[in-house]
């Protein structure tokens, strides 16, 4: 990484765009991976109303470049978006529209006679580990499927195991009204009941324990984003750190870092106190505590 201030990098200055972003991480003279404009990129994306829309027809112009350099920085600058800029991004991946784009290219009916092997495989394997993350996404899961009736994939790509990245599937969260027997039985009683008061009084006893459930819904999506969060934040130190060389790198590159150090420090905080408030028999506590060796283990080798 270049010597460039930090503040340059990571503050996302006043003029910046998504374009502006977009060119310096996929530039073809990086001689690595800029993950000081490809934070920069998924942050203006989250800022900016339209960004999911603007950035993805940005992307595709990348992932379609004849250079093979651009085109798989463009595709890491997708990975890290898919990761960091939330569902209304993945709402814009996960239409035709865009789908189209990447079968084209991997595809010898469009381009894909002319687009390098490495660039295609990495289109196959972020497409396969997209139907791995989001099952529920059934564009995706055809433009992979369509990929595999040309026979241009004839084996499903082996995938690297970070769990620290994806916390497992939620478990649909059990309404009390139904799981709670005692409570169940109470109100087959007052709704078997003639007695306008006892019908009154189920209706209350009803509301109430729907307006605890939504609580409850309310903190388990909020468990589910601050794992997300620590997943995203713990893969780009890890990357920052893969490349950071304590006597090359510069400043900026150090600086960087002890941000990113310093997010994970605070979802650390968070993953703790989340893990005080689960239950033991709650099957994401060992999504929490994972989180928390994840960062642990940052912590035992920082040193900036």
């Amino acid at each position: 990484m270049s010597s460039r201030d930090v503040s340059n990098a990571m503050a996302y200055q006043e003029g910046e765009t998504l374009e502006s972003w977009l060119n310096k991480a996929t530039h073809p003279t990086n001689r690595q991976e800029d993950w000081e404009y490809i934070i920069g990129f998924c942050d203006q994306i989250n800022k900016e109303l339209e960004g999911p829309q603007i950035s993805v027809r940005l992307l595709v112009h990348k992932i379609q470049s004849p250079q093979e350099w651009e085109a798989l920085q463009a595709l890491t600058v997708l990975e890290a978006c898919m990761k960091n800029c939330g569902r209304r991004f993945h709402n814009e991946i996960g239409k035709y529209r865009f789908l189209n784009e990447l079968i084209k290219v991997v595809s010898p009916k469009y381009m894909g006679d002319r687009v390098p092997e490495k660039v295609k495989t990495k289109i196959i394997e972020m497409l396969y580990s997209w139907t791995v993350a989001f099952p529920n996404e059934a564009k995706i899961n055809e433009a992979y499927q369509t990929l595999r009736r040309q026979g241009l994939v004839t084996m499903d790509p082996e995938l690297p195991v970070d769990k620290t990245l994806i916390p497992s599937p939620p478990t649909r969260p059990k309404n009390p009204v139904f799981d709670n027997e005692d409570m169940g039985k109470l109100l087959a009683e007052l709704l078997r009941s003639k007695n306008p008061e006892d019908l009154q009084e189920a209706n209350r006893l009803i509301k109430n324990m729907v307006k605890e459930d939504d609580v409850r819904v309310q903190k388990v999506t909020k468990r589910i984003h601050t794992l997300e969060e620590v997943g995203i934040n713990v893969k780009l130190l890890s990357e920052m750190l893969s490349h950071y060389d304590k006597d090359r790198s510069s400043q900026s590159d150090r600086e960087i870092i002890k941000e990113l150090y310093d997010r994970c420090d605070k979802l650390r905080r968070a993953a703790f106190k989340m893990a005080t408030e689960t239950e033991d028999n709650d099957t994401s506590l060992g999504d929490i505590l994972q989180a928390r060796i994840a960062y642990t283990g940052f912590a035992a080798i920082f040193s900036v």
